[in-house]
C-alpha cells in the first residue's frame, strides 16, 4: 500500500483534450510538481462525453499526449439521472473534492477558471467543514479571460446581480486570488465597481486589495530545445518547408482575428512567396473556411484541424511569421496570449499581433504590433517580415523573443503560487497532488 501523501495540491480545470492554453497550464503545473518529488499527482476534470456535448474545440482524441508517469487523471461521473436537468457533472466534481478535503491530508486547492471551478472549490470547502471532519485546506483561485468577458461582465451588462455576486463571492472566498495578467485584474476590478455602483456592494475594494497577478505556467524547456531534424520531419509530413509559410495556430473564433488575417494575407505581396497555414478548430471554423475559399489567394491557404501538441512547437519553429491579430469582442478578450509566448520560445520568424487586452504583457517589445481590425496593416507587416527583413534582423527578433518568454517558466510560476500559501522557502521541496 502506498504511503499517504504528506501534502497535496488540488487543481480543478478543463484539462485535455480541450484546446485551451490553461489546459496546457494545468499539465505544466502538474509536471513542475512532479519535478519537486511529489508523492501523488492527480488531475480531476470533466468526462470526455460531456466535453464532446459542450461543443468546446477539442484536440484529436487519439493524439492527445499522455500525461507523464505519476499523474493520474480523474473524470468524476455525474450524480443523478435525467430528472436532474443540470448540474449533475458539477455535483460529481464537487463531491470528489469534498472527499479529498476531508481525508486528513493537508491540501492546497487551486482552480483555473472562476466559473465553475472556483465555485466548486468554494462549495466543497464549505461542505467539508459542515461534515465535522478535520479539514486542512488552503485555496487559490486563478481568474482567466473568459471568466470576466463571458461570465462576470455579462452579468453586469444584463444586470444579473445574483449571478455576478455568486461568482465574485466564491472568488473572494479563496485564501489567494490570482489573475493571469494585470489587464485581467483591471477588468475584474472594473466589473466589481459597476456592480457596487448599481447595488451598493463592496466587491471592488476587496478585489483591489486581494487580487494579484500570476502569469500562466509554460513548459519553456519543451520549446527552446526542439530537435531541428524532427522539425524538418514534421514540416515534410505536412508538405511544408521552413520559412515557406505564415502560421496561425489557435482557436478559430471571431475574437482571434482570423478573418483579418485572411484578408491581409490576400493583399500582401508576401503571399506570392509563402503559404498561409491556419491550424486549429473552433466555433467559427465553417465560416472561416468559406471566407478563405472566396479569397483571391484561396489556393495558397491551408487549414489544419488535427495538429497535436507534439507537432505544434515544430510548426511554430518553422514558420516565416506567426500571426495572431486578436481583437476585443463581447464574448472574449485576449487577456494574456499563451500561444504567443510558446511561439516566441520555439524560434522561427517574428510574431505579428495586436495590442489587445493582456497581449502586451505576453510579448513585451518582442513582436510586431498592428492595429485591431486592420487587414492592410497585416499585409504591410507580412511584407516587412517576409520580403524586407534581413537574416540578421530576423535572428535578433528571435533571440529577444526567446529571452522574454523564459520568464514564464512553469517552475518559477509554481514557486510564485506556492509562496502565496507559505509552501516555498529558500530550498522548496513540497509534496503536491493535483486534481
Amino acid at each position: 500500500m502506498s504511503a499517504r501523501p504528506s501534502r497535496r495540491l488540488v487543481i480543478v480545470v478543463r484539462a485535455d483534450p480541450v484546446i485551451c492554453g490553461h489546459s496546457g497550464e494545468a499539465r505544466n503545473l502538474a509536471e513542475a510538481a512532479l519535478d519537486r518529488d511529489v508523492d501523488e499527482v492527480r488531475i480531476v476534470t470533466w468526462p470526455i462525453d460531456r466535453l464532446l456535448e459542450t461543443g468546446l474545440p477539442l484536440k484529436p482524441l487519439d493524439r492527445v499526449l499522455p500525461y507523464r508517469d505519476g499523474i493520474v487523471v480523474e473524470r468524476p461521473a455525474p450524480v443523478g439521472d435525467y430528472k436532474v436537468p443540470d448540474g449533475r457533472h458539477l455535483a460529481g466534481l464537487t463531491g470528489r473534492l469534498v472527499e479529498l478535503f476531508t481525508d486528513g491530508v493537508p491540501t492546497v486547492a487551486m482552480s483555473l477558471y472562476l466559473s465553475p471551478h472556483a465555485v466548486a472549490v468554494a462549495d466543497a470547502v464549505r461542505v467539508a467543514h459542515a461534515t465535522g471532519l478535520p479539514v486542512d485546506v488552503t485555496t487559490v483561485a486563478e481568474a482567466v479571460g473568459s471568466d470576466v468577458t463571458n461570465v462576470v461582465r455579462a452579468c453586469v451588462e444584463e444586470d444579473r446581480f445574483g449571478a455576478a455576486a455568486h461568482v465574485l463571492s466564491s472568488y473572494l472566498a479563496h485564501d489567494v486570488c490570482l489573475a493571469v495578467s494585470a489587464y485581467t485584474r483591471d477588468l475584474i476590478v472594473a466589473a466589481a465597481e459597476a456592480i457596487d455602483s448599481r447595488h451598493g456592494t463592496a466587491f471592488a475594494a476587496r478585489c483591489r486589495e486581494r487580487v494579484q497577478v500570476s502569469y500562466p505556467a509554460i513548459d519553456v524547456a519543451a520549446y527552446v530545445s526542439l530537435d531541428p531534424a524532427e522539425t524538418e520531419r514534421v514540416l515534410a509530413s505536412r508538405g511544408l518547408e521552413r520559412d515557406g509559410y505564415v502560421l496561425f495556430l489557435s482557436r478559430l473564433a471571431r475574437a482571434k482575428g482570423v478573418d483579418d488575417l485572411i484578408a491581409g494575407y490576400a493583399r500582401s505581396e508576401a503571399a506570392a512567396r509563402v503559404r498561409l497555414v491556419i491550424a486549429g478548430d473552433g466555433p467559427d471554423a465553417a465560416e472561416l473556411h468559406a471566407l478563405a475559399a472566396s479569397s483571391a489567394r484561396a489556393d495558397r491557404i491551408t487549414f489544419m484541424d488535427d495538429v497535436d501538441d507534439a507537432e505544434k512547437a515544430h510548426l511554430m519553429a518553422g514558420c516565416a511569421a506567426y500571426v495572431l491579430p486578436s481583437k476585443p469582442r463581447p464574448e472574449f478578450v485576449e487577456t494574456f496570449g499563451i500561444a504567443l509566448v510558446e511561439k516566441m520560445l520555439s524560434g522561427g520568424g517574428p510574431v505579428i499581433t495586436t495590442d489587445t487586452g493582456g497581449i502586451g504583457e505576453a510579448v513585451g517589445d518582442c513582436a510586431l504590433i498592428v492595429p485591431v481590425d486592420d487587414p492592410g496593416a497585416i499585409a504591410q507587416a507580412l511584407d516587412r517580415v517576409v520580403l524586407e527583413m534581413s537574416a540578421v534582423e530576423r535572428a535578433d527578433w528571435e533571440r529577444r523573443a526567446r529571452e522574454h518568454g523564459r520568464q514564464f517558466d512553469r517552475a518559477a510560476v509554481l514557486d510564485g503560487v506556492l509562496a502565496q500559501v507559505g509552501l516555498v522557502d529558500e530550498a522548496p521541496r513540497v509534496r503536491l497532488r493535483l486534481v
